[in-house]
């Protein structure tokens, strides 16, 4: 008998791809039909089924509606996205996305509440290769993709506490940065969304140099993540998550009220606009 070799995995982003020229060449469409149809370019959708490119969440929504598949295309893309992670992020990244609970501090604008443009420049300046736009735009799509958890139904409960810092460090475009905190300020005003802003007059804390995260599933079950310095780390024991929610709690009753936070995030609006 010959010896047995094991197949190649499929990558989320291939078997998304095989999906999308299966649909096309079912529904009987060239990619230039399909383009005049959709009002994508056709070179962006063979790249799509190619597998080369990892569309927005709201193109797979916008394709699911195309071919009246459900949701069977978005399904498809929450898989591929992973492929954009690395790997020590990606099981943290799937109990984000089944999550009941989520606590989040950040010194920085957190991902999950940032803006397309803001992340495309926030991520841009750690590219220094020849294809770096090409990454870029696969992490920018990566990053909003994670933003849909938000609003599925039922939605997570998100408690999120920023910095001052990240308040304090504006984009380098002036109409970014207005319209980030327009978002942050919207976010604060969803009903499953409390935002609070930790002020430099709180002082020193503990988590001056990385962000954490704790995440509950419906079960019960929790564990946190944090970065910072360049390492991640994601916490499963019970006691060391416990010790983490406690740090949490410490950092939350430093900072403001939710309402004080949303009066700081609208001042700050009004300091950019003049």
């Amino acid at each position: 008998m010959g010896e047995k070799v094991d197949a190649e995995p499929v990558s989320g982003r291939a078997m998304l791809g095989q999906t999308l020229k299966v649909l096309r060449e079912k529904a009987g469409k060239s990619l230039g039909q399909l383009a005049d149809e959709t009002g994508y370019e056709k070179s962006y959708l063979s790249r799509l089924e190619s597998g080369d490119r990892l569309s927005k969440v709201t193109v797979m929504e916008d394709l699911d509606g195309y071919y009246g598949t459900g949701d069977l295309l978005l399904s498809h893309w929450k898989a591929a996205r992973l492929d954009a992670f690395k790997d020590q992020y990606k099981e943290y990244i799937a109990l984000e996305a089944t999550a009941r609970i989520m606590w989040v501090f950040a010194p920085g604008i957190p991902g999950l509440l940032q803006t397309e443009d803001f992340a495309r420049e926030v991520l841009s300046g750690a590219q220094t290769t020849a294809d770096g736009d090409e990454v870029v735009e696969e992490q920018v799509a990566a990053r909003l993709g994670r933003q849909y958890l938000l609003r599925q139904r039922p939605e997570p409960e998100v408690r999120v506490i920023v910095d001052e810092f990240a308040l304090r460090r504006p984009a380098a475009v002036g109409k970014t940065w207005q319209d980030q905190l327009l978002h942050l300020e919207t976010a604060a005003l969803w009903p499953n969304v409390t935002l609070q802003v930790l002020p430099f007059v709180a002082g020193a804390h503990h988590h001056m140099n990385g962000s954490l995260t704790l995440l509950w599933q419906r079960d019960g079950s929790a564990v946190a993540y944090k970065e910072g310095n360049g390492c991640s780390r994601l916490i499963e024991d019970p006691d060391e998550v416990l010790r983490q929610r406690l740090s949490y709690d410490r950092l939350r009753d430093l900072a403001l009220s939710p309402s004080d936070s949303l009066a700081f995030i609208r001042d700050v609006l009004k300091e950019q606009r003049s």
